[in-house]
């Protein structure tokens, strides 16, 4: 018993403390899925601007750290550290060169919050010159009738 104890302590030395989910870990960057309030993607980073919903999770979000993908040209997300500074919110670079995430952006708690969506919505706006109303259909067979029906 105290040979294996000390075999772990060894390994443990040698290749750091063992971590739970490391491939969850490195897909999130640096924490697991289930303290992520909202994660995005590089592309989502790279806009010129920081979407309006963010900045209200931010808000409401206090006591949550920000992960930035260190892997990432600094300039993209220069924004989000200027807006953390503001907020007063910490924040983290995570650069791992092993393993690149697909995310550039993960907002996180140090505690298991459960968010079953962790992306930011979409509202994509599909009106035709203001031709739908709000409770019509989105589908194209709707589209082609409300075109028709005006004439």
């Amino acid at each position: 018993m105290g040979k294996q104890n000390l075999d772990d302590i060894l390994q443990q030395g040698i290749h750091g403390a063992k971590q739970t989910k490391p491939d969850e870990r490195r897909k999130f960057l640096g924490t697991i899925r289930e303290r992520v309030v909202v994660a995005l993607t590089k592309a989502e980073v790279r806009k010129k601007q920081i979407e309006p919903e963010f900045k209200q999770l931010l808000e409401s979000n206090k006591g949550a750290q920000i992960y930035l993908n260190g892997n990432m040209n600094y300039s993209f997300y220069s924004k989000y550290i200027t807006l953390a500074d503001g907020m007063k919110m910490p924040y983290k670079i995570v650069t791992n060169k092993e393993h690149d995430s697909e995310y550039g952006l993960v907002l996180a708690y140090d505690y298991a919050i459960d968010k079953e969506d962790i992306t930011l919505s979409k509202k994509p706006n599909l009106k035709l010159d203001g031709v739908l109303n709000e409770n019509e259909g989105t589908g194209i067979f709707s589209k082609v009738k409300t075109l028709f029906s005006k004439r």
